[in-house]
Parts: C-alpha cells; sequence; structure tokens
C-alpha cells in the first residue's frame, strides 16, 4: 500500500523530524548517526526519513556501505512561498496602519 503524500507542514509537524532537520542543518550523516540522537527504534528512525526523503527535504545518498542523509532545498520551498504570502499580507495591512495613523495625526 502505497503512503500517502504529506504536504510540508505535516512533515515538519513532527518533532522528531524537526530535530533531524536541524541536525542535518549542520553536516551531513548517516542514517545511524541520526538514529544516535533519538530513544526510538531503528525502523522508526527510517520511517521519519523516509518521509522527510519523499517531501523533498532531504537527500539520501549511498557511500560504500552507508547511507548519508543531506537536506535538500525542495521541501523548504513550500514553506517559503507559504510564509512569504503572509509576510506580504501583513506587510500591506501594517503599511495600510501607518498611513491611516499619519493621515489622523495631520488632521
Amino acid at each position: 500500500m502505497a503512503q500517502p503524500t504529506l504536504d510540508a507542514f505535516q512533515v515538519i509537524a513532527d518533532p522528531s523530524r524537526r530535530k533531524m532537520l536541524m541536525l542535518l542543518s549542520t553536516n551531513s550523516l548517516t542514517i545511524n548517526s541520526l538514529a544516535e540522537n533519538f530513544d526510538m527504534s531503528r525502523p522508526a528512525v527510517s520511517k521519519h526519513i523516509k518521509v522527510l526523503y519523499t517531501a523533498g527535504f532531504i537527500a539520501i545518498e549511498d557511500i560504500g556501505r552507508e547511507r548519508h542523509c543531506t537536506l535538500k532545498q525542495d521541501g523548504f520551498n513550500e514553506l517559503k512561498k507559504w510564509i512569504s504570502y503572509f509576510d506580504e499580507f501583513w506587510t500591506l495591512k501594517l503599511k495600510n496602519l501607518e498611513t491611516l495613523l499619519n493621515n489622523k495625526l495631520v488632521n
């Protein structure tokens, strides 16, 4: 059975996956190295890694007998686009408020 695709916010909603992303932000790590940072089974860590990989947050490269995980920008683009939309929304609202307040002060 195919695993349903999660959107970027569902992916980062899990604290363990957020911690994995933070750990990978400083360095590429093997799956075993990542697993050492969590109090969960190796299959549970692998499941989280698969979610991150499928959503485009990490890349996995086989080097010798080890699998190395590195951050990938793709998954973050959806987050950035959503946050940028609301950044622009609030910037416009605050600009309108500023204009309104300046007009009140002048009058």
